[in-house]
């Protein structure tokens, strides 16, 4: 499948500013703690002058691109998962988090969702396979009867090979 990726020069075409400016600013916004206003501040002290509007919308423009970019660079995780799913409260409203971990503790990947059935279930196993671009070896769950059923149907429909030790465990691992 082709990616549908822009050039570097057609990436940065009819901007005001210098690509590396723009590269500095979406990277430290994204990787540090910081504000739009203290990035103004920052460019201030090297003697440019930007809105903090400005670099709102070159964030909202290059992450999803740069994202892309970075993430053949990142490390993928480990092939023994540790699944869980847990209620939590987001923004006044109540969802499920569905979440994989490797044996050395790093996120696979996370989903939320309104329901905890079968079908969420599946659609976290689905979207933490593509995410990582292997299915794992070994997979650890909870008691729960639902992730047991996503993960033999997903078996059955060859997305997930035949698991050294499906696993199973007591309790919450989250």
């Amino acid at each position: 499948m082709p990616r549908n990726r822009q050039s570097k020069s057609d990436l940065f075409k009819g901007r005001h500013f210098e690509q590396e400016i723009i590269v500095l600013c979406v990277r430290w916004y994204r990787r540090y703690k910081l504000s739009y206003r203290d990035l103004v501040e920052m460019m201030a002290e090297r003697g440019l002058s930007v809105a903090h509007t400005t670099i709102l919308r070159w964030v909202r423009r290059y992450t999803p691109e740069f994202d892309k970019r970075w993430s053949r660079f990142s490390v993928q995780a480990g092939t023994s998962w540790r699944v869980d799913e847990t209620y939590v409260r987001i923004r006044g409203q109540w969802a499920y988090l569905y979440r994989a971990v490797d044996s050395a503790g790093k996120t696979v990947d996370f989903r939320l969702s309104p329901q905890r059935n079968v079908a969420s279930a599946m659609a976290f196993f689905r979207k933490a396979v593509r995410s990582q671009g292997r299915p794992p070896k070994t997979i650890t769950l909870d008691g729960y009867a639902a992730s047991h059923r996503a993960v033999r149907e997903l078996q059955q429909q060859g997305m997930l090979a035949e698991l050294n030790r499906p696993g199973f465990c007591r309790g919450s691992i989250l």
